[in-house]
């Protein structure tokens, strides 16, 4: 026999069985005084996409503690559920519906999701409905031995009330409290997000720097904020750098709730962003210039009043910190030996 054909005949098999487990509903858990309880879940899938190998394994483990401990002889309740809080699916639903090749493309040539349902991803309730039966569907094919009567997601009303009632116990017990620190946010849904929440950028992390303000010589009262991960090498500053073909603006800058403001020259992607880190910002209309404008000036170093002078470099990502950089030769300990 050819191995397709093997296959065939392993599939025919394999769907024989579990058309006979689903008959005999020899997975749904009803409460019996005569056997052992044994509970088990697993991270719920987020239904935003197909299921991959990832997910394969993810729930081949549990699914093999569930039938191990059916054959110990416990009452065994293995439950699945839809995670679809958060906003991976909005902004899915949001790009489809505005046409964007590269989300259309990864639905419909690698999910290969039919045209005509396509066309009702623009509502997120419909990608959902979607890929929950595809789920389900694969993880049938699969052999889980899942109770399906017990399936639920993450925004059915009983479920929202579970949380409610979860958080305002742990806030009762003094294990929540209310404050300020950095988290990722998105600034077209308005919302901080997790990774799990984005659409592309997982993984990435929340860098603290420290912002040094070198005074512009010649222009009373202007900065030029540098944006560093080493504050500490400030000492050994011999230049700033600018990006001479990119664009930089004067704002009025001051921290939310403090009087006073100061003039900084930022770049306008800096301008954007701090704008959300606590601070408040009036870009001065009309105030645009060119960094080529700024090389060959002088700004004025704040811990030592040593001037350096202002240097182009192509290098510099207007888009990351405020698109002004400060070098900082670097040094090397020698380590002399003594002759033997």
């Amino acid at each position: 026999m050819g191995g397709e054909a093997k296959a065939m005949e392993l599939r025919e098999i394999e769907r024989k069985w579990q058309q006979k487990w689903a008959s005999a509903r020899i997975f749904e858990a009803d409460a019996s005084a005569a056997k052992k309880k044994f509970y088990l879940n697993v991270a719920y899938p987020y239904p935003s996409g197909a299921m991959h190998v990832g997910h394969g394994r993810t729930y081949t483990v549990p699914d093999v503690i569930a039938r191990y401990k059916r054959m110990q002889g416990f009452n065994v309740l293995f439950p699945m559920a839809f995670h679809v809080t958060g906003t991976p699916v909005i902004g899915i639903s949001r790009r489809i519906a505005r046409g964007d090749e590269s989300a259309i493309h990864l639905y419909r040539d690698l999910y290969k999701v039919p045209e005509e349902e396509l066309r009702h991803f623009t509502e997120p309730e419909r990608i959902v409905s979607y890929f929950t039966a595809e789920y389900r569907r694969i993880m049938d094919e699969m052999g889980f031995s899942i109770d399906w009567r017990r399936c639920f997601t993450t925004v059915d009303a009983h479920y929202q009330k579970f949380i409610h009632w979860q958080y305002m116990r742990l806030k009762e017990g003094g294990f929540i409290a209310k404050g300020e620190h950095p988290v990722k946010f998105c600034p077209s849904c308005g919302n901080p997000v997790g990774d799990h929440d984005l659409l592309s950028g997982e993984g990435a992390s929340i860098l603290e720097f420290t912002l040094l303000k070198f005074k512009l010589k010649g222009e009373e009262d202007v900065f030029l904020p540098v944006a560093t991960l080493r504050p500490e090498t400030i000492f050994g500053v011999t230049n700033l750098w600018v990006n001479p073909s990119s664009e930089y603006i004067y704002a009025k800058v001051s921290r939310n709730g403090e009087s006073g403001e100061e003039t900084w020259i930022i770049s306008k992607e800096c301008a954007f962003k701090i704008k959300y880190q606590g601070y408040k910002v009036e870009v001065i209309e009309g105030s645009e210039i060119k960094g080529e404008d700024l090389v060959g000036k002088f700004a004025v170093n704040p811990v030592n009043g040593e001037e350096v002078e202002i240097l182009p470099a192509s290098f510099v990502d207007v888009s990351f910190g405020t698109g002004i950089v400060m070098s900082v030769p670097c040094t090397r300990t020698l380590r002399f030996c003594r002759p033997s």
